[in-house]
């Protein structure tokens, strides 16, 4: 009987253990995807941004 709750205990520890495992990587996983589209969002916005500016400098030259 002994030998049995002792079994059952390291299962459960085993278990515990595998699930927090599972549980920072899937963290990491999320982080890892908050930053690509943090990085892909900022590319985006300095495209628009270097556009503007191209636009305004063509502008302005053509103003004077």
């Amino acid at each position: 009987m002994r030998n049995a709750e002792h079994l059952q205990s390291l299962k459960s520890e085993l278990l515990d253990i595998h699930m927090s495992l599972e549980m920072i990587e899937h963290e990491q996983r999320k982080k890892n995807a908050a930053t690509r589209y943090l990085r892909a969002r900022r590319g985006i916005e300095l495209h628009r941004e270097f556009k503007r500016l191209e636009r305004d400098i063509v502008d302005y030259d053509d103003w004077q």
